[in-house]
């Protein structure tokens, strides 16, 4: 696998732990958890749509500093 390559998916993929991370610890503090499936795919969601953004900041700012 070519050097960049591996550099973009390692770095996505930490920010997307990192994001996911934080953004299931927002969510169960943000949206009490009732049950419904609703609520599930709310928490899906937001959770995906937090590590996917910090995952591709992660990414920007080490393409920035990476020299």
């Amino acid at each position: 696998m070519p050097c960049m390559i591996r550099f973009m998916l390692t770095r996505f993929a930490a920010g997307f732990a990192i994001g996911c991370t934080v953004g299931l610890v927002i969510c169960q503090q943000a949206f009490p958890a009732t049950g419904a499936v609703e609520n599930y795919l709310v928490h899906g969601l937001f959770i995906y749509f937090f590590a996917s953004t910090i995952g591709m900041g992660y990414l920007a700012t080490a393409l920035l500093l990476e020299e």
